[in-house]
C-alpha cells in the first residue's frame, strides 16, 4: 500500500484515493487540474475516464470514510422528500434523497467530503441529513431519472403504473355508459387522460420513435418502435379502445365524431420547463376500431450536429464540402425509416445564418425550426411539392429543400433551382447511391440535367449500437468473417466482434441508433458515364474507383470498431 500523500496541492478525497494505492500521485494531481477546469466532482471525473474501477472505488471510500455502501438499484426513491431537497441542489451537488425517516434523510452520494452540498440539503428540508455511500454509475443513472421526474409542469409524471388505475374498473365504467360510439368528452375519464399521458411521456424516456394504439376483436395493444423495433408495452381492456382514440384525437385536434376516414394531427407535449416534444398523429379506421400512430418528433435531434449522424470522417468530409456550394443538388436516400429527415434537418441547422434565406416543402413539417421557412404541402389545394418550388423561386431563395422528389414535374423545377444559383436539398427512395442516378433517368430528367445539377448523393440505414455497458467479445472464425466481408489485412491486424448480452441501462443489448452511410461525389468519369446512359453497374464500379464505400462496408467498418453487430448490418443491408 502506497504512503499517504503529504501535498497540500491535493484534498482529503485525492489523499485517501493514493493511500488505497487507486491512483498515483501523478494522476491525482491530474484529475483535480481537469475538475476545477471543467467544473466536474473528481469521482465523477475518474469513473467517466475509466481510470478506477467504480466498484472498488466506493468500496474504499465506504471503508475510509465509516459509511454504509448502498445498491441504489435495489431502493424506491421517495419523490415527495426528493422534491423538499430541491432541484437546483440535488442537480448541482449529484445527491440523491431516497428516503426519509422521521427527522432523518438519507441520501445517496458518491463523494462525502461535499460537505456543502450536505448541508444544502439539510438546509432546504430542515432534516438531519445521512450519507451513504453509493457506485458512481448507478448514481449517475438514478440522478437522470430522479431530475427528469423532479424537472417537468405536468401532473403525475412520478405516476407508477399501479396508480394508473385498475383498467377492469375501467371497463366496467365504459359498459355503465352503454358503449356509446364515440364519447363527446374524452377528458371525463380521468384514468384515461393519466393512461395516454404516462404511455407518451413513456415513450419519450425510453427513446422510442412511434407509439403503435391497435385495436382487435378481442384485445387491444399499445407498441412502442424502441431503437427502430417494435414491441409490445400494454394491452389494456379492448372496450376502451374507442376512448382512447377520441382522446388522442381531440389533442391533435381532429373531427372525433369522424371516425370512417384517415386523419393526420398533431399535438405538443410539454415534458419539462426546458423541452417539449411533438408528436405527429395518424388515424386510419380498421375492421375493429381507429388504429392512432403517435410520431414522436424531438426538436433535439435536430441540434446535434454532424458529427452524431455516424459519417465516416472522409463521408463527412464530403457531406461538408457539399454543404459549402452556393448552387447544386444534394440527394439522400433510402427506405421510410432510415434517417434521412435528421440528416436533412442537421444540414438545415448547419446552412441557417442570418444571411441565408432556407425554404423548405415538407410533407408534413416533422420538426419546426427557427429561422427556416418551412411549408407543409396540400395536395387537396393543390399546393403540391412543384407548386410550392414555383413559389419559393419568387421568395430569393438560397437554399431550398424538398421533402421528397416523386415526379418529373418537381424533378425538373428542382433541377432548375440548383441550376440557377441555389442549393437544393431533397430524398429520393432508392436502395443505394448509384440507383438514384438511374430513378432520375426513369422519372424522365435529360441526361444534361442530371449530369450537371447533382453534386452529391448520400444513400443511408440505421442501425442499432452496442451497449458499452455490458456488450461481449465473439469467437467467430477467421472464415465466417471473411465470409462476412472482413479484408485479410483487416482480419491480420486482428479484428474483435462483439455481440449483445443486456442489461439495465440498455433494450436487450442494445441502446440507440447510428447511421450507416455510402456518400458519393459526382465526378467527371460519372457526369459522362451518364451522358453515355451507363447503367448503375458501371456507375457502381467508377464509384468504387475513387473510394466510395458502399453502406455493407460502411456497416462493416462499425462492425469491426465495436459499435454495432454483424446480425445488424446483414438486417438492413441485405436487399
Amino acid at each position: 500500500m502506497a504512503t499517504v500523500v503529504q501535498s497540500p496541492q491535493l484534498s482529503a478525497l485525492s489523499r485517501h484515493l493514493v493511500h488505497r494505492g487507486l491512483l498515483n500521485d501523478e494522476q491525482a494531481l491530474d484529475a483535480e487540474g481537469k475538475c476545477r477546469d471543467g467544473d466536474t466532482q473528481l469521482i465523477t471525473y475518474l469513473v467517466q475516464q475509466r481510470l478506477v474501477n467504480p466498484d472498488q472505488l466506493a468500496w474504499c471510500i465506504a471503508q475510509d470514510f465509516s459509511l454504509p455502501l448502498l445498491d441504489l438499484d435495489a431502493v424506491h426513491i421517495d419523490l415527495e422528500t426528493a422534491r423538499k431537497a430541491g432541484e437546483t441542489a440535488i442537480r448541482a451537488h449529484r445527491i440523491v434523497p431516497f428516503y426519509r425517516r422521521g427527522k432523518r434523510l438519507f441520501v445517496a452520494i458518491s463523494d462525502p467530503t461535499n460537505f456543502q452540498g450536505l448541508e444544502e440539503i439539510k438546509f432546504n428540508t430542515g432534516l438531519s441529513v445521512e450519507p451513504v455511500i453509493c457506485e458512481e454509475h448507478k448514481l449517475t443513472r438514478h440522478l437522470e431519472r430522479l431530475i427528469q421526474a423532479l424537472d417537468t409542469s405536468i401532473g403525475d409524471l412520478e405516476i407508477e403504473s399501479e396508480d394508473l388505475g385498475d383498467l377492469a374498473d375501467m371497463e366496467a365504467d365504459m359498459e355503465q355508459e352503454h358503449a356509446r360510439a364515440a364519447p363527446t368528452d374524452p377528458e371525463s375519464d380521468d384514468a384515461v387522460v393519466r393512461f395516454i399521458r404516462k404511455t407518451m411521456l413513456d415513450a419519450v424516456r425510453r427513446g422510442a420513435s412511434d407509439i403503435h394504439f391497435e385495436p382487435y376483436e378481442k384485445s387491444f395493444r399499445v407498441r412502442m418502435r424502441v431503437d427502430g423495433i417494435l414491441e409490445e408495452v400494454s394491452h389494456p381492456p379492448v372496450a376502451l379502445s374507442e376512448k382512447i382514440a377520441a382522446r388522442l384525437k381531440v389533442l391533435a385536434e381532429m373531427n372525433v365524431a369522424e371516425r370512417r376516414r384517415p386523419q393526420d394531427g398533431r399535438t405538443k407535449l410539454k415534458i419539462s420547463r426546458y423541452r417539449s416534444m411533438d408528436f405527429r398523429v395518424s388515424t386510419i379506421p380498421t375492421a375493429w376500431g381507429e388504429k392512432v400512430v403517435l410520431r414522436l418528433l424531438d426538436p433535439a435531434n435536430a441540434q446535434l450536429g454532424v458529427a452524431a449522424l455516424g459519417f465516416g470522417e472522409d463521408q463527412k468530409q464530403q457531406f461538408l464540402k457539399a454543404l459549402e456550394r452556393p448552387n447544386g443538388m444534394i440527394l439522400v436516400t433510402g427506405p421510410t425509416g432510415s434517417g434521412k429527415t435528421i440528416t436533412l434537418y442537421t444540414a438545415m441547422q448547419m446552412l441557417n445564418k442570418p444571411e441565408r434565406n432556407i425554404s423548405t416543402a415538407e410533407d408534413p413539417v416533422e420538426i419546426r425550426l427557427e429561422g427556416i421557412n418551412q411549408l407543409n404541402v396540400h395536395p387537396a389545394i393543390n399546393l403540391t411539392f412543384a407548386n410550392a418550388l414555383r413559389a419559393f423561386l419568387r421568395q430569393d431563395p438560397d437554399v431550398i429543400l424538398v421533402g421528397e422528389i416523386r415526379d418529373l414535374e418537381t424533378a425538373e423545377i428542382a433541377v432548375k433551382a440548383s441550376q440557377t444559383g441555389h442549393l437544393v436539398l431533397s430524398t429520393l427512395h432508392t436502395n443505394d447511391a448509384p440507383k438514384t442516378l438511374t430513378r432520375l433517368r426513369d422519372l424522365g430528367l435529360p441526361l444534361y440535367a442530371i449530369a450537371s445539377s447533382v453534386e452529391l448523393i448520400i444513400a443511408q440505414r440505421l442501425v442499432r449500437k452496442l451497449c458499452e455497458s455490458c456488450r461481449k467479445p465473439l469467437d467467430i472464425p477467421r472464415e465466417a468473417l471473411e465470409k462476412e466481408g472482413f479484408t485479410g489485412e483487416e482480419l491480420d491486424a486482428g479484428v474483435r466482434i462483439y455481440g449483445p448480452q443486456g442489461c439495465d441501462q440498455c433494450n436487450n443489448g442494445y441502446k440507440g441508433r447510428t447511421g450507416i452511410f455510402q456518400v458519393m461525389p459526382m465526378t467527371d468519369e460519372m457526369e459522362q458515364a451518364i451522358m453515355r446512359e451507363e447503367n448503375e453497374v458501371e456507375i457502381t464500379r467508377l464509384a468504387r474507383e475513387v473510394g466510395v464505400r458502399d453502406m455493407r462496408r460502411a456497416g462493416l467498418d462499425k462492425v469491426r470498431t465495436g459499435i454495432t453487430t454483424l446480425d445488424e448490418v446483414q438486417r438492413v443491408t441485405t436487399d
